[in-house]
């Protein structure tokens, strides 16, 4: 059976902690756009409906190449090594991101720009998922995930504080273009010096632990299971839902409350704040209990509903508050989203599977969650109706884990 080796404590429970900066990082340069899209159109002098138009195309572009790489690259990033292969990730999508700047003067250049950032991001998730597994056993993986994970909430927390100051300040290109040379600047050194190589490399190979996951060696298996397929289709729910908050709430917060561009910052920080939050608690509640799919399913019930009420009410503060529950409600899933598929996995295939998985979810529920709300928006003028197609997503996703939930086993 397979095994894992224990380092220390401190050493341990710091890797998590470096990767949920190299992920700040990631989602710093993937959702610059989103909150940029009111400026660009700006410049470009769209209208509402140009926006939902061009906009789903501007986000729907990056989530296409994005799960492409995950699913076609994944396994040779996992053979090529985990760590060697997050410092290249980190390279190639922050050299994007600083040539975004200079060379995104018009439409077409930001959409294979944005082809180009999907591409160079795609193992980066994968492959944090692969050195998670490694080093942490079953019932420590909530946590050990929700760690790197918070790297997500955080960033989209703090990204309009700092992001929309910037695009105010430098204008979107020169904002863009800083952004990629300091994420790169930060996050290559922390990997290549307190990421270890391999786990054997950080204690003696003595101290073994084995995994109380049964696995098996054939690499295609998971692949003819019902289960990862039903996460699958959960995880695609997932992305549609978190996504389409991530890419349309700056602008449906600007065009429909009307809430000025320079103004956006702490509405948006305080609403993905609440993911924070809520990534600890349920991460903490899903190791607890191991019932993983029990809590995201409730999650996703409650988000649902508060996305609802947020799309109904006219007062500016209730707004904010319904969509702040609701991201802290969605995070359930986030919490346990890894520690599910890392269970379904053989241990040698984590890095790979979790690139299928990831990138099967991203195709169908991140290009879905761009292009929908988007579809809507152009076809109606309306971003409420937009929105609310987030409802339908979220209870779809809670069906799937209600059901999953009767299926899985810790």
């Amino acid at each position: 059976m397979p095994t894992l080796s224990r380092p220390t404590p401190r050493t341990r429970w710091q890797i998590p902690g470096v990767l949920a900066i190299t992920i700040f990082v990631n989602y710093l340069d993937r959702n610059n756009l989103a909150l940029a899209i009111p400026r660009i159109a700006q410049d470009f002098g769209w209208s509402d409906r140009e926006i939902g138009s061009k906009g789903e195309l501007l986000l729907a572009a990056f989530f296409l190449s994005y799960a492409v790489s995950n699913m076609l690259l994944s396994p040779l990033a996992e053979r090529f090594g985990p760590k060697r292969s997050v410092m290249g990730a980190i390279a190639a999508f922050s050299l994007v991101t600083l040539l975004s700047g200079p060379l995104g003067y018009s439409f077409g250049a930001l959409v294979l720009l944005r082809l180009l950032l999907g591409l160079g991001e795609g193992v980066h998730i994968p492959m944090s998922s692969a050195i998670t597994s490694r080093w942490f056993m079953p019932e420590e993986r909530s946590r050990a995930n929700a760690i790197w994970g918070s790297g997500i909430l955080v960033s989209t927390a703090i990204a309009p504080l700092l992001v929309v100051p910037l695009i105010q300040f430098w204008g979107w290109r020169s904002t863009f273009t800083v952004l990629g040379f300091g994420g790169m600047l930060l996050s290559i050194p922390l990997v290549y010096f307190l990421i270890p190589n391999d786990v054997a490399e950080e204690t003696d190979s003595s101290e073994t632990i084995t995994t109380l996951e049964p696995k098996v060696t054939a690499s295609p298996r998971y692949r003819r299971d019902f289960r990862f397929w039903l996460t699958v289709a959960g995880g695609s729910l997932n992305a549609f839902c978190a996504f389409g908050l991530l890419n349309w709430l700056p602008t449906y917060f600007n065009r429909a409350r009307g809430i000025d561009f320079e103004q956006l910052g702490w509405p948006l920080a305080l609403v993905f704040a609440a993911g924070i939050m809520g990534m600890a608690l349920m991460a903490y509640l899903g190791d607890l209990l191991q019932r993983r799919t029990q809590v995201a399913g409730v999650g996703f019930l409650m988000a649902g509903a508060m996305v609802y009420l947020a799309s109904t009410t006219t007062q500016i503060g209730l707004v904010v508050l319904c969509f702040a529950i609701a991201v802290f409600c969605q995070s359930a899933y986030g919490a346990q989203e890894y520690a599910i598929v890392q269970h379904l996995l053989p241990v040698e295939r984590v890095g790979a599977g979790t690139g299928f998985y990831n990138g099967l979810s991203v195709l169908l529920g991140g290009v879905g969650g761009s292009l929908i709300p988007g579809s809507i928006v152009a076809v109606t003028g309306s971003f409420d109706a937009g929105i609310l197609s987030i409802v339908v997503g979220a209870w779809l996703a809670a069906a799937i884990m209600l059901v999953l939930s009767r299926m899985l086993r810790y």
